[in-house]
């Protein structure tokens, strides 16, 4: 009888050691946000049954400026809610495909531990709920997707998002959290070319896409949609990477990064960090001087053409001991000088899509911001003594070519704007005629300017004349 009573305690004790791994403390509703928002980190002090209820919505959406695109999405957004648990948790999770989806749908976890990450047992067909369960055996920042066949396509058109599961003690504090996540994505229409833009199977079989972008559009992240902290405060980045076929170079510019952690890896004071397609990272770092800092991909052409752009607004008092701002400019020309060539971007593209004034000018803002406002400025004021302004610009205005000429050939000559004079020299940029259109329309009605819309064929003619 007292060996009975002495095995009996043995395994009450065993049971009450070990329960931080089977028992569950408690049960909620996990509450999911959207990018760029977070979820709180709640309490903690065993393990939980956590039940995750997420909806596929397939919308139209903007993707950028006059363009829509038919986004397939966990949640009605691209990318999905952030899913945020603790390592241990035993997650009941349901996957809700609206009736009104054309297609099917899974999804598949990367933090999952088994066949397909959860996709075998969340194939869901419209109007349908499928439930599964899993138990969250590892720590650290993870993708889910759809992976419904073809799943490059699914990918592709929105579905995916991050699910982070804490470590057991959970993770340090810090002022901010942030979710970003890029993406690359595929159309039928070249970059910036307006309306319902459908899917294009052979440019992302060619990994060619059209955009690369944070949180599914272009601009989702930047001015009114920018991300906002103080100087001295910690923030951290939760970065993922969706693909489905880019890898990408995270970097922030005038910003680096404390640590970056990827599994169980930390490096710190690390400038840009690789992010492969389904991977993700999270970062932490401080920004020591106010100011407005971009969040790219620096493989740069996809940042500044193609839409992989965002923006954290830092406020707060200034430190000239870290950053002084300029302090003087002094025109430097040196001899032999000349304006720098770019090859011509027209060659080999399809006749220009006919545009209204409004959509020229809201496509010019756009290009604008990522060709000319380094020099010009945003507000088209310019740089005394360096860059003309634009804004109320009578040297630009009183053209006979509108302008079409300069952004055609550079420029390099002193020019005078307003009584005063500039010595800058811009490039040649090779801008196709659309570009070149889109642009001047914006300016020349922008800023106090006012003129007619410039169209691709007046480019043209003026290009075909300058051949001759």
């Amino acid at each position: 009888q007292n060996r009975k009573k002495l095995r009996r305690l043995i395994n009450v004790l065993h049971r009450m050691l070990t329960s931080d791994e089977t028992a569950l403390a408690g049960e909620y509703t996990a509450t999911l946000t959207d990018a760029p928002h977070v979820p709180i980190s709640g309490r903690y002090n065993a393990p939980e049954k956590v039940i995750v209820k997420l909806e596929v919505i397939e919308k139209v959406m903007r993707l950028a400026d006059g363009v829509d695109y038919n986004f397939w999405t966990f949640g009605g957004k691209s990318p999905g809610k952030f899913i945020r648990i603790r390592q241990g948790d035993l997650v009941e999770f349901y996957l809700s495909n609206n009736p009104n989806n054309k297609m099917p749908h899974n999804i598949d976890l990367h933090a999952v531990t088994g066949p397909g990450g959860g996709a075998e047992a969340s194939m869901t067909a419209p109007g349908h709920t499928s439930q599964f369960s899993f138990r969250a055996l590892h720590p650290g920042l993870y993708v889910y997707h759809c992976a419904t066949a073809p799943v490059g396509m699914h990918i592709g058109n929105g579905m995916y998002g991050l699910i982070l599961v804490e470590p057991k003690e959970g993770l340090s504090p810090v002022d901010k959290e942030f979710y970003i996540m890029q993406s690359d994505i595929y159309t039928k229409g070249e970059f910036g070319q307006p309306g319902l833009q459908p899917f294009d199977m052979q440019k992302a079989l060619k990994e060619q896409p059209d955009y690369v972008v944070f949180n599914g559009s272009v601009g989702a992240l930047l001015g009114d949609n920018a991300m906002h902290v103080k100087v001295g405060e910690k923030v951290r980045l939760f970065v993922g990477n969706a693909g489905p076929n880019l890898v990408s170079s995270f970097h922030i510019i005038g910003g680096i990064f404390d640590s970056v952690r990827e599994g169980s890896v930390v490096n710190h004071d690390v400038q840009s960090v690789l992010i492969p397609a389904g991977g993700a990272v999270t970062i932490e770092l401080k920004f020591e001087v106010p100011g407005t800092y971009n969040l790219v991909d620096h493989s740069i052409f996809r940042a500044f053409n193609k839409g992989a752009l965002a923006q954290i607004i830092v406020t707060g008092d200034e430190n000239k001991d870290i950053y002084s701002h300029k302090q003087r400019d002094i025109i430097y020309q040196p001899e032999g000088g000349a304006v720098q060539s770019i090859t011509d971007a027209n060659s080999g593209l399809q006749v220009p899509p006919k545009r209204t004034k409004e959509e020229r000018t809201q496509l010019g803002e756009t290009l604008f911001t990522t060709n000319c406002s380094a020099c010009h400025m945003k507000d088209g004021q310019g740089v005394p003594g360096a860059f003309p302004p634009l804004a109320k610009s009578d040297f630009l205005m009183a053209r006979s070519d509108k302008g079409i000429g300069i952004l055609l050939h550079g420029l390099q000559n002193p020019v005078t704007v307003k009584g005063k004079t500039f010595n800058g020299v811009m490039p040649q940029l090779g801008l196709t005629d659309d570009v070149i259109a889109n642009i001047l329309t914006y300016v020349r009605n922008s800023w106090g300017n006012q003129s007619d819309m410039i169209t691709s064929e007046d480019v043209a003619k003026l290009r075909a004349k300058d051949k001759k």
